[in-house]
């Protein structure tokens, strides 16, 4: 399988800071659809588990773009404060400008364009779609805190489906209830065995292969039936 990889980098601009921030994009041949990767809780792109994910995303020939939201300074102070990381406006706006950046070329203009959210990040990718109409064509959590969205939930118009580890009751009751507030079609798939960071045997490539078929019947099957 061919595949084109390359490092990106997004201009972002706030009251703060003018900088950019990086992301590892991978394009298999023959793709239609993109999936961005929001991380959170102190992560970034090179995690290895979410590069894990993309892998198996780009053997079913969706493209990734694993995106660290966060510009370098701003990852340094987050590691001294763990602020920057719960701050799911933020995340959401960076976001959103990844999506512009991702519309505007070439390459991925035309590319039905998902979500991949671990932790924070999953409720930033939830306040993201929910803000930008539609755009965001289907999202997956992992681990992820859809809590956080807060009221976004209700504007949510993407097929979301969260995964959670069996071994995390704490967060298994978040999900359920920030679906309970997803009025679109919204999934829950619980791991058994796995813990929050999905670190079991065999437990990490369930995920990932649900999010695959995820995003394969919402983002291509779905797209491929109407033409």
């Amino acid at each position: 399988m061919k595949m084109e990889a390359r490092l990106i980098a997004v201009p972002v601009f706030s009251d703060e800071n003018n900088g950019e921030i990086r992301g590892d994009l991978h394009i298999p041949e023959n793709s239609t659809a993109l999936v961005v990767f929001a991380h959170g809780s102190g992560s970034s792109r090179h995690s290895p588990r979410n590069k894990y994910v993309a892998e198996v995303l780009n053997d079913g020939a969706i493209a990734t773009l694993l995106i660290d939201l966060l510009t370098a300074g701003e990852e340094i102070i987050d590691r001294q404060t763990m602020h920057l990381r719960f701050n799911i406006d933020l995340l959401a706006e960076r976001l959103s400008v990844v999506t512009n950046w991702v519309k505007q070329q070439s390459a991925t203009e035309t590319l039905h364009l998902g979500y991949f959210g671990a932790s924070t990040g999953a409720a930033a990718a939830l306040v993201a779609a929910a803000k930008q109409n539609g755009l965001a064509e289907a999202i997956v959590s992992r681990g992820g805190r859809p809590d956080l969205a807060g009221t976004w939930l209700a504007r949510v118009q993407a097929p979301t489906l969260l995964i959670v580890g069996g071994n995390d009751p704490v967060v298994i009751d978040l999900n359920r209830k920030a679906a309970s507030q997803i009025h679109t079609m919204c999934g829950i798939e619980i791991i058994p065995g796995a813990g929050h960071l999905f670190e079991e045997a065999g437990t990490l490539e369930r995920a990932a292969i649900l999010a695959r078929e995820w995003f394969e019947e919402y983002l291509v099957l779905a797209h491929r039936h109407v033409a």
